[in-house]
């Protein structure tokens, strides 16, 4: 038996020790309060929120030159990233209502194609407009809205991203969703949480960050600890 308990003891000192995998914080997505989505770790050491307009050219540009390293630091733990929506025109405001309505796993992969395929969307969205505004002029507003995401194309990027079709049905059944875009929206520029003048703008641990690039952004987030 003594024997036998000294080979199983050296097959154990022998055997390689898998550590644990790492959390795939990127795949961590989670909705709060404010209808807004909370990507990576929710306990990050920086936590980063960014203020968008899906239909300004400079968050799309932002969006495309911070994405290799903004995907590292919430890879690594170190950094959290919030979504809030100010809302620019009615356009704005059915693309960030979907993005509301996609859910939480949709969402990232939603988010980044409609930075990745801006100017294709909203040209296809004023081509759509103008050839069918007669005809849907008479119908309820969110009829009006639902029809123009479809038009637009933004539906179709809501389904490629993976978003239940009950959801994307439900977006513009009722005005819930559409209130929940404006609240933000109008929080961003007035109380506690407001200041901000126009899109990209950021807070880095609740310190707002205005008329800043990626550039000047990245060596804010790495002193606060972004890895």
């Amino acid at each position: 038996m003594r024997r036998f308990l000294s080979f199983a003891v050296l097959a154990l000192v022998a055997a390689p020790i898998t550590a644990a995998a790492p959390r795939a914080w990127t795949a961590v997505v989670a909705p709060i309060a404010t209808g807004s989505y909370v990507i990576g770790n929710p306990r990050a050491r920086v936590k980063l929120v960014e203020y968008v307009s899906y239909t300004c050219p400079h968050c799309a540009h932002y969006a495309a030159e911070s994405k290799p390293a903004v995907t590292a630091m919430v890879r690594s733990g170190s950094l959290s990233v919030e979504v809030r929506n100010q809302v620019h025109d009615g356009l704005d405001l059915i693309a960030a209502t979907l993005a509301r309505c996609v859910g939480p796993r949709a969402f990232p992969a939603y988010h980044e194609r409609v930075f990745t395929t801006q100017q294709e969307w909203v040209e296809r969205a004023g081509t759509w407009s103008e050839g069918n505004r007669e005809r849907i002029s008479s119908w309820p507003q969110l009829a009006q809205m639902k029809a123009m995401a479809e038009g637009a194309g933004l539906t179709a990027i809501a389904r490629a991203a993976g978003a239940p079709a009950a959801a994307i049905d439900a977006c513009f059944a009722n005005d819930a969703a559409v209130k929940r875009v404006l609240a933000v929206s109008e929080a961003t520029s007035s109380g506690a949480q407001g200041g901000v003048q126009g899109t990209p703008a950021f807070r880095i641990n609740g310190r707002l960050v205005q008329n800043v690039g990626w550039t000047q952004l990245q060596p804010q987030l790495r002193a606060a600890g972004a890895k």
